[in-house]
């Protein structure tokens, strides 16, 4: 049963890499917003399927389905808010946009506790298929990405969008050889200097999200092995996701003024403080309180990554960008449970808060020489450019 639950998982995790990876080059192909809704019909369907699985394999395949979903919506967001955003605002918008994901996780803690057990475990996918109902919204009412109308040639529906709303209208990059290719963008990654600038924000992503998902998934089940109960350690996880909220907040309004990729180093110092502070037994509510600033910290430091990226990508290629370094790091979303769940199987559970700790000033180095690098460049005198100037 185990073997079953472990492969299950790996089969999700890695599913929502290749969504993430996907995600990307077809949004930059067929729109940001025909890709959205897609992405939400999908995992819900998808979860629709778990809930009423007669089979191992069936069940194993919706959740490979909904992971795909998933793992291409969240990069497909971010290129979204990032085109619509006001100069020298983006990093709060995307933190913005990500509170939603922390709060999400608020109720989800007690999901188990309140549906299961009456219920049974099938009540737990049939609310995953709820979003369903939001993606007619999504479908009338969701404006589509200004590059990519600008990339097709629609520049009137472009401009008109960008009026409506108030904000400035990216430049138009028609003249780049090559770009209706679908690996035209990917390639652009690469580039010149680009190539190392690219692999430093790959393994930024990787070492955070292993963090992320490594703490999110065992952060009860390790704090139940450092002497806490179980309802305790459930408030830890509702706790960690308030701090999660305000953390977005916070970094957003820090990154725009003193750049994203600085704040993500400084951030990622102080999670891996915060999570090696885990592994000492504290009273109950100064472990509370590390708990919540470690979801401070934690959240928004993975997320100011993609503001960085997303901020100093060209248009037309940022939700390839985005959705590569989302993709990259989801081999440290799977790697990071597998770790925590090995090291609490050999009774090691104290060196799982010691690993994710070095993940995350793994993250910090990585990210912290990207911001290096990143403010040696020189602009050039395209309006993305100048956005990168500002952050």
């Amino acid at each position: 049963m185990r073997l079953l639950t472990k492969t299950l998982t790996l089969s999700y995790g890695s599913s929502m890499l290749v969504g993430a990876l996907t995600a990307g080059t077809v949004a930059d192909r067929i729109g940001r917003k025909k890709l959205m809704v897609s992405c939400v019909v999908l995992f819900s369907l998808a979860s629709g399927g778990c809930a009423i699985a007669d089979s191992v394999a069936v069940f194993g395949l919706g959740r490979t389905l909904a992971g795909v979903g998933l793992g291409g919506l969240l990069p497909t967001a971010i290129s979204m808010v990032s085109d619509y955003a006001p100069r020298g605002r983006g990093a709060i918008i995307i933190g913005l946009l990500m509170t939603a994901h922390h709060a999400g996780g608020i109720p989800s803690a007690y999901v188990a506790k309140w549906l299961i057990e009456p219920a049974g475990w099938r009540a737990a996918f049939w609310v995953c298929v709820l979003p369903l109902l939001f993606a007619p919204v999504l479908a009338k009412f969701l404006p589509e990405s200004l590059s990519f109308l600008l990339a097709k040639g629609r520049t009137e529906e472009a401009r008109a969008l960008a009026v409506r709303y108030d904000v400035e209208l990216p430049a138009a990059k028609t003249d780049k050889p090559g770009s209706a290719d679908r690996w035209a963008n990917l390639v652009g990654l690469f580039r010149g200097g680009e190539w190392m600038q690219t692999l430093l924000y790959w393994l930024a992503s990787f070492g955070g999200l292993l963090l992320v998902y490594g703490v999110a998934t065992w952060l009860p089940t390790l704090m139940r092995a450092e002497g806490y109960e179980l309802g305790s350690a459930l408030t830890f996880v509702v706790v960690f996701n308030l701090g999660g909220i305000v953390g977005m907040l916070v970094a957003g309004r820090a990154a725009d003024r003193f750049g994203a990729p600085r704040i993500s180093a400084i951030w990622f110092a102080l999670t891996a403080a915060g999570v090696f502070l885990l592994s000492v037994h504290m009273p109950l509510g100064v472990t509370m309180t590390v708990v919540f600033l470690t979801g401070v910290f934690l959240n928004s430091a993975q997320t100011m990554i993609y503001a960085t990226v997303s901020i100093r990508s060209t248009p037309e290629n940022r939700a390839t960008a985005v959705g590569w370094t989302s993709g990259m790091g989801r081999f440290g979303a799977v790697f990071g449970p597998w770790l925590g769940g090995q090291l609490l199987a050999a009774n090691n559970g104290d060196w799982g808060f010691t690993a994710f700790a070095l993940a995350g000033l793994s993250s910090m180095v990585f990210i912290g020489i990207a911001a290096l690098r990143g403010g040696r460049k020189t602009t050039s005198d395209s309006t993305p450019q100048e956005l990168v100037t500002t952050h």
